[in-house]
């Protein structure tokens, strides 16, 4: 699907269907809405607003023939909601589910957009033209790879048209912009939606290394024995039941004179059964996604390296499969995490922050300025804030508050969850330093309280994507399923530094 934007008169696009918009509370008619509507002899202004009575609210669309009037074969016209209301975050909704509409219901082949809800002063034009486009790409995703029957789009061809010269430069920015991070996103959903039989360690990892040599990145892997000489025990430990082969992996973008460097650490356990601590059937049936932290960070330093900033940015991943076996490390087993500190198994579910521990003590080595971490981590984390807020917790407020911030402008929610000293006590152990679990109360505060135990860095922020990596039904923008959530927030954060 060709996507661009162009300066353009609105009466002189030639389409299946011109998409315009007008508010709720606000329904007069812009410049170039006004043409339009002149050529069509008041056909909006006349016929759709005031006789017919389109009420304008948010999402709602009427479609009507141009009569050939103009070169675009047929009118839609869509509600925007109220004008304050209206920001990038709306605007995404309503592209994503407009051209679901134009694309299934009505077979439009070639669309045109204008850049809607401008006239709301809520946005600029670079801004107005990269949310619709991202609306536009994550509505159409579907994930068909191992269907027999593919949802090929009936669009072909997609035109936002700017009718002022002197934006087209900005709306072809955020065009662009757009698709480098729906591309990304795009890279994360089809690796969580991935079966697990694919979606290996070992396949991953050499995933990885190619999309790298294309980027230009640097990549490193690491092997068991390697692990085991770099202390790796803790994550060596999670992945032992298993026969596949664990690996760790390091991707750099580097670029000629950085002026910080970051590292984004995913957590990478590519199924989890719970190990001896075995999850209920219902629990284990979308286990392939508990490597979203790893997707994450690998869709990140993509868009990363296609924009190429000067910020140095590291992604790492410690990957494995959590399984029952005769081999699989126990409750009550001690393990020696990199750090030196040791650590009593209560819970072999309790796996993803093992693998986290030794990686955040890797992380250490590369004496970053901020050290960011994506899991699918706690339970607790989806019962307190649900699938559509992501929680994030961490050492420096400032840094937290300005994710957050990044996150809101992005279009995902984020939640600050508290971490105090004295949740240490909950992670008290008879014979080792700590246990790998507290008790049932404060789940995602504590499993991050055990993280802090693992990094040096002041600047370290801990996000929980389990509730809002995969999805159980549509929310916003995004379809069912895997929702490449915190690739914009990370990408759109790093280009801010």
């Amino acid at each position: 699907m060709d996507i661009s934007a162009k300066n353009q008169e609105l009466t002189s696009i030639l389409s299946n269907v011109l998409v315009l918009g007008v508010f709720e509370d606000d329904k007069n008619l812009n410049a170039a809405q006004k043409k339009v509507d002149d050529t069509l002899n008041g056909l909006i202004s006349e016929q759709l607003i005031k006789k017919e009575g389109f009420k304008a609210k948010f999402a709602d669309s009427v479609t009507v023939h141009t009569q050939l009037k103009i070169p675009s074969d047929k009118l839609m016209l869509v509600g925007l909601g109220k004008k304050k209301e209206f920001d990038s975050t709306k605007l995404t909704e309503l592209t994503s589910k407009i051209i679901k509409q134009l694309d299934k219901t009505l077979g439009a082949k070639n669309v045109s957009f204008e850049l809607l809800g401008i006239d709301s002063k809520n946005m600029d034009v670079e801004q107005c033209a990269y949310s619709t486009a991202v609306g536009i790409l994550v509505g159409m995703y579907d994930y068909d790879k191992y269907k027999s029957k593919k949802s090929t789009p009936q669009i072909k061809k997609i035109r936002i048209a700017t009718d002022n010269i002197k934006d087209e430069k900005a709306a072809k920015s955020g065009v662009n912009n757009a698709k480098i991070i729906c591309s990304a996103m795009d890279f994360t959903k089809d690796l969580i939606n991935e079966p697990a039989q694919n979606a290996t360690p070992e396949a991953i990892a050499e995933i990885a290394k190619n999309f790298s040599e294309d980027l230009g990145l640097t990549f490193k892997v690491y092997n068991k024995k390697q692990l085991q000489q770099m202390n790796f025990n803790a994550f060596l430990a999670v992945g032992q039941g298993s026969e596949r082969e664990p690996k760790f992996i390091h991707l750099t973008y580097k670029p000629n004179k950085p002026k910080k460097k970051i590292v984004l650490i995913g957590k990478g356990i590519t199924f989890d059964s719970g190990g001896l601590d075995i999850k209920p059937a219902n629990s284990m049936l979308t286990m392939k996604t508990d490597m979203s932290g790893c997707a994450t960070v690998l869709g990140v330093i993509q868009a990363i390296a296609a924009h190429k900033p000067d910020i140095e940015v590291h992604a790492l991943s410690a990957l494995c499969e959590n399984m029952p076996s005769g081999t699989s490390y126990k409750q009550g087993d001690v393990l020696t995490a990199k750090n030196g500190k040791t650590i009593e198994v209560d819970n072999t579910d309790a796996e993803g922050r093992l693998t986290l521990a030794d990686v955040l003590t890797y992380a250490d080595e590369l004496d970053a300025d901020e050290v960011i971490d994506i899991a699918t981590l706690t339970g607790a984390c989806i019962v307190a804030l649900g699938q559509n807020i992501t929680g994030i917790m961490g050492n420096n407020p400032d840094m937290i508050k300005r994710i957050i911030k990044k996150g809101k402008e992005s279009g995902e929610n984020l939640w600050e969850l508290p971490i105090y000293d004295d949740m240490q006590e909950m992670l008290k152990s008879d014979i080792a330093d700590m246990r790998n679990t507290g008790s049932r109360f404060a789940g995602a505060s504590v499993a991050g309280r055990f993280l802090q135990n693992f990094t040096k860095s002041k600047n370290w922020a801990h996000i929980d994507i389990a509730g809002t990596a995969f999805i159980d039904k549509p929310y916003r923008e995004l379809n069912k399923g895997a929702s490449a959530v915190m690739v914009r927030t990370l990408t759109n954060y790093i280009m801010s530094l």
